[in-house]
C-alpha cells in the first residue's frame, strides 16, 4: 500500500510527513534517506504545503502522447524530445502562477511526474522503476510565443523557464503504477484534459533508463513525463487544477506579474 508525503512549513521550520487521516505524521528527517518518524504529529489544516522538492532539477518531456502531438501537428519522435526547467520555475499547492508581464500565449499542462529517489546511472529498463520513490502532479506552464521563437532553432528554454512555471505537488505518492494514472486538468472548474499515462510514447521506466545513460539522476530529480491532449490558454484570474486520483489536486491560481511583490523588479 502506498503512501502520500508532505512537504510542508510550520512556525518551526520545513518538515517532510505522511499523510494520515487529518494529520502529518512528521518525519525525522529526508525520506529519500529514511521513512522514519520523529514522533510529531502536525494537523493538516495547520501547514502550509509546500513544494514537494525544494529547487529541483526538472526534466520535462515534449511530444510524448500521441494525441497531443497530433493536436499540435508534430510527428510522433523516435527518441524522448528533452528539455529542462530551471529550479526557480517550482511552485507547490496554492502559489501563484505569475502571467508574464508580456506574455501573449501562456498554456497549461498537466503532467504526471516522476520523483527520483536514488542516484541512477546507466540504469536498465526492466529495473528503472527501483529509482522512483514516487509521483507527483506537476503543471507544465509554457509561453507559446517563446516556446515558437526557441524550437525553430532547435532549442527549447525560456519559454520553459519562466519563474512560477513549474506548479509540483500536493503530495508524492508512492506505491502507483506508472503505466496506469489518469491525468486531468480543469480551468475554473471546467475539465480541459483527461488522458492515462498508458498512452505514453515513453514510459517512465524507459524516461529513466534513457536519462541515466547520458548523466546521473539524483534523489529528488524531477521527470515530467508530458502532456496529454487539450493544452490551452490560461488567463489572470483563472485557477488551474491538475488531478490525478491517487495523488490528489494541484490547484494554483493565476495573477499578473505586476500585482507579485518582487517579481520582475529591475
Amino acid at each position: 500500500m502506498g503512501l502520500l508525503i508532505a512537504r510542508y512549513a510550520l512556525e518551526d521550520g520545513t518538515h517532510f510527513g505522511i499523510l494520515d487521516g487529518s494529520v502529518l505524521k512528521r518525519l525525522a528527517g529526508v525520506p529519500f534517506d529514511s521513512l522514519a518518524e520523529s514522533g510529531h504529529r502536525d494537523p493538516l489544516n495547520a501547514v502550509k504545503l509546500l513544494a514537494p522538492i525544494a529547487q529541483p532539477r526538472i526534466f520535462g518531456l515534449g511530444y510524448n502522447y500521441k494525441a497531443h502531438s497530433q493536436e499540435v501537428g508534430k510527428n510522433v519522435p523516435e527518441a524522448p524530445v528533452l528539455f529542462m526547467k530551471p529550479s526557480t520555475s517550482a511552485i507547490g499547492p496554492d502559489d501563484a502562477i505569475v502571467y508574464p508581464r508580456h506574455g501573449e500565449v501562456i498554456h497549461y499542462e498537466g503532467e504526471l511526474t516522476a520523483v527520483i529517489g536514488r542516484r541512477a546511472r546507466h540504469v536498465r529498463e526492466e529495473h528503472a522503476l527501483d529509482y522512483v520513490f514516487g509521483y507527483t502532479c506537476g503543471n507544465d506552464v509554457s509561453d507559446r510565443v517563446l516556446q515558437r521563437q526557441e524550437s525553430a532553432f532547435g532549442c527549447l528554454l525560456a519559454g520553459k523557464g519562466y519563474d512560477t512555471f513549474a506548479p509540483i505537488g500536493p503530495f508524492i505518492a508512492t506505491g502507483l503504477d506508472p503505466a496506469n494514472q489518469r491525468v486531468i486538468t480543469r480551468v475554473n472548474g471546467v475539465v480541459r484534459q483527461d488522458g492515462n499515462s498508458r498512452d505514453l510514447v515513453f514510459p517512465v521506466a524507459y524516461l529513466v533508463a534513457y536519462l541515466s545513460k547520458y548523466m546521473t539522476l539524483l534523489p529528488g530529480d524531477l521527470i515530467m513525463t508530458g502532456t496529454p491532449a487539450g493544452v490551452g490558454p490560461i488567463q489572470v484570474g483563472d485557477t488551474v487544477e491538475v488531478d490525478i486520483p491517487g495523488i490528489g489536486v494541484l490547484r494554483n491560481p493565476v495573477v499578473a506579474e505586476h500585482d507579485v511583490p518582487g517579481v520582475g523588479a529591475g
